[in-house]
């Protein structure tokens, strides 16, 4: 069993690190502004220039971050980082005004420079600057304190102040993901629980694979996760604590339990219970470890997830006759359908936002990713293929990642990889990972 030990450190270390920098020229208001509700956005050229180090340690470092934020700027398909070898002005200094002229030839719009420092006690003081290049003011300065190995997740820090500061929304670069890792034929499958960041980055396996998992999904808190597992050919739920390694059944039932996920405060955790060939929707309190049972239907009940204000739950059901989506209040009263449209519809899940409830549709031999609102009204479909399955939210509730499965040849098991989209259904990209990969779930932001 693999563990980690990395966010209750990294905590520590970036706590109260934050300073805010001022230049030589007053900060500005938000002349530089991308209005992300539109449905197709030109990406804004930006300049993301190599952060300054005097040390060969710093200038890795700040080779390094420069080329982290640029990535995660251009993925978000917001941004348009300009080639650096178009760049005049290659490494402008942090002490004296950049030579904004240089960068309107090239049409940037921003400019990012930045500054490594090893400091005395062997940390990193890692500062950057946002230019509004032709109103010529900063929008943004700030420096953060961090150990050297731990560059990655100040470059993700950096890159989501940009993304808020010309956006207004708040990132979601410094997030992670969890997943199950699928490798092996398809008859004999080996499913692991597997973490990442957002962008694929430091990779790692939570379980060994002895047993199959299914449908992770991360605490409010990112210290555990809550799975299915076939555990001695036996499903169950279980929760996973990220720091210690350490896993725990959830409750000893008589019947299949699955399809887990936390309350958005951590302190219960909701799932499906299969009884005597029916499924039910239950909540389990994570001190006291009482059980509710919050739906009494002869349907199969199923994929609850909660309003990020806890009031509301939505699941899946046929008990109408197909597989649609159903609201309730948090007790299990005032059920409603709210999908009506063609096919059926499952794995719903709640914005963080609350506005809108992603779901997987299938329809005619055809899967699709989409949206609607929590009455049901504004269904939009924004992925369509063989098989997508699994929506799962930023926590900015602007972007959706899920997994695509392409068709079976010639008996050989269909990849299966990870795919992220923006809400408009726009700028849909793959997330790499080492082997195939189901079922994400997408973190809070790092605390």
């Amino acid at each position: 069993m693999m563990m980690t030990n990395r966010v209750s450190p990294l905590r520590r270390i970036l706590a109260a690190a934050v300073l805010v920098l001022a230049a030589a020229a007053p900060e500005a208001r938000a002349e530089l502004r991308i209005d992300i509700t539109k449905g197709v956005v030109e990406p804004m050229p930006i300049a993301v220039t190599t952060f300054i180090g005097t040390q060969d340690e710093e200038s890795r470092v700040g080779q390094g971050i420069a080329s982290v934020v640029a990535a995660d700027l251009e993925r978000s398909g917001l941004f348009r980082p300009v080639d650096p070898k178009a760049f005049i002005q290659a490494q402008p200094s942090m002490d004296t005004l950049p030579r904004f002229g240089d960068w309107r030839v090239l049409n940037a719009q921003a400019l990012v420079q930045g500054r490594v420092q090893k400091v005395e006690d062997g940390r990193l003081r890692v500062e950057f600057r946002l230019w509004d290049v032709f109103a010529e003011q900063q929008m943004v300065g700030l420096a953060y304190y961090t150990v050297p190995n731990n560059w990655r997740r100040v470059a993700h820090i950096v890159a989501d102040a940009i993304y808020k500061r010309v956006t207004g929304e708040s990132g979601y670069f410094d997030t992670r993901v969890v997943y199950i890792a699928e490798s092996g034929p398809h008859n004999k499958r080996v499913k692991r629980l597997a973490i990442m960041d957002q962008d694929g980055e430091n990779h790692r396996f939570l379980t060994d694979g002895s047993s199959l998992v299914l449908t992770p999904r991360f605490s409010p808190t990112l210290q555990e996760i809550t799975y299915m597992s076939y555990h001695g050919n036996l499903p169950r739920v279980y929760i996973f604590n990220i720091d210690t390694g350490r896993q725990e059944v959830l409750g000893d039932f008589p019947g299949m339990t699955f399809a887990p996920r936390f309350s958005p405060d951590g302190k219960s955790v909701i799932m499906s219970m299969a009884k005597e060939g029916n499924s039910e929707i239950y909540s389990m309190d994570l001190r006291t470890r009482q059980v509710v049972k919050l739906t009494n239907n002869p349907g199969i009940d199923t994929s609850p997830s909660y309003a990020p204000d806890s009031r509301k739950i939505v699941f899946n059901s046929d008990r109408g006759g197909t597989q649609q989506l159903y609201v309730m209040d948090a007790d299990g009263e005032n059920v409603q359908r709210i999908s009506f449209g063609d096919g059926r519809y499952g794995t719903p899940v709640w914005s963080p936002r609350g506005d809108l409830i992603a779901f997987t549709k299938m329809s005619k031999g055809r899967f699709y990713i989409g949206v609607m609102r929590p009455d049901g009204s504004g269904e939009r479909l924004l992925v369509e293929d063989y098989l997508v399955e699994g929506p799962t939210w930023a926590p900015n509730g602007r972007v959706l990642m899920y997994f695509r499965q392409q068709p079976f040849n010639g008996g050989k098991n269909g990849v299966t990889r990870l795919y992220s989209v923006d809400l408009t259904g726009h700028n849909e990209r793959e997330v790499v990972t080492p082997m195939d990969a189901s079922d994400p779930a997408w973190s809070p932001l790092n605390p």
